[in-house]
């Protein structure tokens, strides 16, 4: 009996708290979150995250059978040294490092459910699986015990602000189905999620959800992400994003790429083309001349495509978003290089050096060749990127007011206030719409399509043709606005 109730004497543990030696008592019955609130209030520190060291620097667990020291052995050291020691996130003592497991396990849980729910069940196991996910959703808000959302560099947000379902699921006629393949489709006429539903069904139709195994909640998750990580540009925008990834989709079907290119060369093309200008902030090259903190993060060397590229994997390293979760991890490594040098292929910079190495390949241009394909690929994001032109002219058209807007507005402007160099082609006092087209249609589009043409015929009709006529109908009004001038 002695021997039984002396195990159970009350134990104790000693601390300086500025310069004062604080004893605090516990007992064997005490749980380990009472002796965190005694070490707490004992320190006067308002906090409950706290871990202990011993004097090796080793992890002491806080729980009854922790050691104990004397009033002469503890840490005599300042309090900001000593609970240096002592204070830190509770996690990191309690389970931290269960918590991405526990984590993972629930989202993998939530994924089953999800995929359950969209394709279909009775109605009461529907009604049981939402009570389901209700209580995963709580579990993962519970472990997620820092903060709701992971930021980017400058606070931006790059998870949903909405939760599933996230946007309505349309069904889309067959008429817009099939106009979806063509570049003569109008952008104007489509809200967001509208949008984003069509951007869904071509993954789908692609046959993208199926090969990299993608859940289709995560899907949807992850273009709403995309649509909320673009500004409100009058350029720069969503509906740009939307416009670039529908030629890419159209253009895949207009050359039969499925038959000549790999499924996973469809994901990269298609998934470059919805991230490629993700968080544009309006203006270009004004982020070199201004020196400004992303012309110095990257070394003046392409900032803005650079910018893209981290927050599309930013958004990508979420769980709740990670479309290629599935994904083999050196299947993936491939992905996510190649998704980078195609967005970073879309800065002009480059124009000429890429479209120059795609010429060189072109009379000996092998479909089983890597480099010959990816150089194909640079070539076909940075048509996509550029060719509302290639859209009739009353889809065209607004493009440029946009553009000219965004230049105008949010650049040159600013440049000439700060005393910065002027681009001619974005100088409001130099541009008119026919001046900025003009030159843009007949050294730039004109020549980069009528080379992919060599290797597609088929697009001069439905492509290379339109920005002939735009070029004729810009040079028709300048010659007006000159006429008119004189």
């Amino acid at each position: 009996m002695g021997s039984s109730s002396s195990s159970y004497a009350p134990r104790a543990i000693y601390l300086d708290v500025d310069g004062k030696v604080q004893k605090v008592v516990f007992s064997q019955h005490c749980s380990p979150c009472d002796i965190k609130e005694l070490l707490c209030s004992s320190s006067n520190i308002p906090s409950t995250a706290i871990k202990m060291m011993d004097p090796e620097g080793a992890l002491v667990s806080i729980d009854p059978t922790m050691p104990t020291n004397s009033p002469k052995s503890y840490n005599n050291t300042s309090k900001e040294d000593m609970f240096q020691i002592v204070l830190t996130q509770v996690a990191e003592q309690f389970g931290a490092f269960r918590i991405n497991e526990l984590k993972t396990e629930i989202t993998s849980r939530l994924a089953v459910l999800e995929k359950k729910v969209e394709e279909g069940l009775k109605v009461v196991e529907i009604e049981k699986c939402k009570n389901d996910l209700k209580k995963l959703r709580e579990e993962i808000a519970s472990v997620n015990c820092l903060c709701k959302y992971n930021f980017s560099d400058d606070g931006k947000k790059v998870t949903p602000r909405r939760d599933v379902p996230n946007y309505p699921k349309y069904t889309l006629s067959q008429e817009t189905v099939e106009a979806l393949k063509k570049p003569t489709f109008d952008v104007w006429h489509w809200e967001h999620n509208e949008m984003l539903s069509c951007l869904e069904y071509m993954y789908h139709d692609l046959g993208l959800v199926k090969e990299f195994d993608m859940n289709p909640i995560t899907l949807k998750r992850w273009l709403l992400a995309i649509q909320e990580n673009y500004r409100n540009n009058p350029f720069h925008n969503f509906r740009h994003c939307f416009c670039v990834s529908q030629m890419m989709y159209g253009m895949i079907h207009l050359c039969s790429l499925q038959e000549k290119l790999t499924l996973a060369d469809m994901g990269i093309l298609m998934t470059a083309a919805v991230c490629h200008d993700l968080d544009h902030p309006g203006y270009d090259n004004y982020q070199i001349n201004a020196r400004t903190e992303l012309a110095v993060r990257y070394n003046d060397i392409s900032p803005l495509e650079n910018h893209h590229c981290a927050v599309a994997f930013q958004i990508l390293s979420l769980p709740e978003c990670n479309i290629f979760a599935n994904v083999d991890p050196e299947a993936f490594k491939h992905i996510r290089q190649a998704v980078i040098t195609l967005i970073l292929a879309t800065d002009m910079a480059k124009h000429g050096e890429i479209l120059d190495a795609f010429k060189q390949k072109l009379d000996n241009f092998d479909f089983t060749n890597e480099e010959h394909v990816k150089c194909l690929k640079m070539v076909l994001i940075k048509c996509c990127d550029i060719s509302n032109e290639v859209r009739p002219t009353e889809v065209a058209e607004p493009w440029v007011d946009c553009l000219l807007e965004e230049y105008f507005m949010q650049q040159s402007d600013r440049e000439k206030s700060e005393g910065l160099p002027v681009a001619p082609f974005m100088d409001r006092d130099k541009v008119t719409k026919p001046t900025a087209q003009i030159g843009f249609i007949k050294f730039v589009l004109i020549p980069m399509f009528e080379t992919v043409m060599k290797l597609f015929p088929q697009i001069e009709e439905i492509m290379v043709q339109p920005l002939r006529d735009s070029r004729d109908h810009y040079e028709e009004l300048k010659q007006i606005d000159d006429a008119m001038t004189e």
